[in-house]
């Protein structure tokens, strides 16, 4: 799953990649130490994560082969605007139509990875049901476990339950940003897992991802916004407009993609601890384009506007970071200047 260090990645060499932590956290770049020489980067850097030294393996668990079906559950106020832009991200990862680089070639690397038979995850990632939690159910802070009775409340609930599907269903919590979710900024921007059937009744596997606009956007929508420690960093601009959700995006790539290789933690990860395994995002943070590593984001694209992105999707254009791929052992997305 994922798991967040420190606060922002101090170098992403060799040995930070093999000791990440556990399944529990994306933080969008590396948790780089303040006042740091690893703040400075050249332009002829080729990093992307790239070595020898990674070795991700399967260990036999399931993967989600058959169409993958995301359920948002829209936790606390969000707006309309907000909404169509997650919306579209996920039917992007589908879409392969849309212009290159898109979103559909980002997730072509995440079609890479297997199961036992030889299966290769879905190319097929729907919008599903959605459940709407305006009013704060379970209260505006929320510890991992509460998170999981939100889950069940929108999988039980009297009128109109998201449906049940373990086998090809993700169920994605998005909260508001009026909402604190335990170790939210200090810790994890996002993190997956699967629910305990003493719980919810089930074991579905299920991802949070907050939206850090007003707790912490220079932690969790970066590079949109900046620790107020690197006052010399001026923040992009974001593609669609909303500093928050725009930094959400690439928290819920993260997720989604580390839900399809490695659902119940048993599937696709690095390093011999699966209570805290490096997974295919984990292995990438920080990493939008080549050259990519350290504090540098990499080659990026820019719009007529001057907003900042890396990919296409239906209508939108998005900032999404990389996934490793196990062929070549190293990070790589659709719009690597190499390919």
């Amino acid at each position: 799953m994922h798991w967040v260090l420190p606060v922002l990645l101090a170098f992403i060499g060799v040995t930070a990649l093999l000791v990440v932590t556990p399944v529990s956290g994306y933080r969008p770049w590396p948790y780089l130490k303040p006042n740091s020489s690893d703040l400075m980067f050249g332009g002829s850097k080729k990093f992307e994560g790239s070595s020898e030294f990674i070795h991700m393996r399967y260990h036999m668990g399931p993967v989600l082969t058959a169409n993958i079906t995301i359920h948002p559950i829209w936790y606390g106020r969000w707006q309309k605007s907000q909404k169509k832009i997650i919306r579209e991200f996920i039917n992007s990862i589908s879409a392969v139509d849309s212009k290159h680089p898109s979103v559909a070639g980002w997730w072509k690397t995440v079609q890479l990875y297997t199961d036992q038979t030889g299966a290769n995850i879905s190319r097929t990632v729907l919008l599903g049901e959605e459940k709407n939690d305006r009013f704060y159910s379970h209260g505006k802070s929320l510890t991992r476990l509460s998170i999981q009775s939100v889950i069940k409340s929108a999988v039980t609930s009297r009128t109109k339950p998201l449906p049940i599907n373990p086998k090809s269903g993700l169920y994605l919590l998005l909260t508001s940003d009026d909402v604190y979710v335990e170790d939210f900024c200090g810790q994890v921007c996002g993190f997956h897992y699967f629910t305990f059937p003493s719980i919810v009744g089930y074991t579905l596997p299920y991802a949070w991802v907050g939206n850090s606009a007003k707790l912490c956007p220079g932690v969790c929508a970066y590079p949109f916004a900046v620790p107020q420690y690197m006052p010399g960093l001026k923040p992009l601009k974001s593609p669609n407009s909303d500093v928050g959700v725009d930094g959400m995006i690439s928290v819920i790539g993260h997720e989604v993609a580390e839900l399809a290789t490695n659902p119940l933690v048993n599937a696709w990860y690095a390093g011999q601890d699966p209570v805290a395994p490096v997974e295919i995002a984990d292995l990438c943070e920080g990493i939008y384009g080549t050259g990519g590593g350290g504090s540098y984001t990499g080659q990026l694209l820019n719009d007529k506007d001057g907003a900042t992105y890396n990919m296409n999707g239906i209508r939108r254009r998005y900032l999404v970071q990389w996934v490793w791929n196990h062929i070549v052992s190293y990070c790589t997305g659709p719009n690597a200047l190499d390919q």
